[in-house]
């Protein structure tokens, strides 16, 4: 149950993210609102995955799988573009997530 406390996290934490873009320095109340839900939500959710699984390696996968999902987000819903330099370091952070996932013991699997 935790790394699905955890999913939600990240889930929560993308969609407050890209709603920060849209919100232009808190400007539009919509896009404001889903910031501050977005991001107390993930923060809440996150909280709860520590019970059992480690802040350094809960916040690593956090972090890890925040910063694909965020550029991808950015790509689809603002045009951003990623050049190759882009796409292989994230393909390293995702290399990094699975080498903690399937061989550190210190996940709490």
């Amino acid at each position: 149950m935790n790394y699905v406390y955890l999913f939600a996290a990240i889930i929560c934490e993308v969609i407050a993210t890209s709603a920060l873009k849209a919100a232009e320095g808190f400007t539009r109340l919509g896009p404001s609102v889903i910031v501050i839900l977005g991001y107390g939500l993930a923060f809440y959710c996150l909280s709860l995955t520590l019970r059992t699984i480690p802040v350094g390696i809960a916040y690593a996968l956090w972090s890890g799988i925040g910063i694909v999902l965020i550029a991808l987000a950015g790509w689809v819903f603002y045009r951003q573009p990623l050049d190759g330099p882009a796409i292989l370091g994230m393909a390293l952070i995702v290399t990094g997530v699975l080498v903690i996932n399937l061989f550190s013991r210190t996940t709490g699997h």
